[in-house]
């Protein structure tokens, strides 16, 4: 019965462990690809931090999305693409 108690022990700590590093992601860890995911409050959050830090490539982004006519998740998606790649 002992072993039967500690493979269920070592079960339960490694699903804390996964569950703790999932729930340790900030937007910022997360890919570009999943901007479309994040809360509302996440992407202000983003978006700002960008507008502030980078704000010639945050325009220069914004305005090849308004130019290819992307609106909300899409939109989202191709910014944080286009503000994370190091070009």
């Amino acid at each position: 019965m002992s072993f039967f108690r500690s493979a269920l022990a070592s079960i339960a700590v490694a699903g804390m462990v996964m569950s703790a590093q999932v729930a340790a992601q900030t937007p910022s860890e997360s890919k570009a690809d999943d901007a479309a995911k994040w809360s509302a409050k996440e992407w202000k959050k983003a978006k700002a931090g960008w507008a502030k830090n980078n704000k010639e490539k945050w325009a220069d982004c914004r305005k090849q999305s308004k130019d290819q006519g992307l609106s909300g998740h899409k939109s989202r998606t191709f910014l944080a693409s286009c503000m994370t790649s190091s070009s």
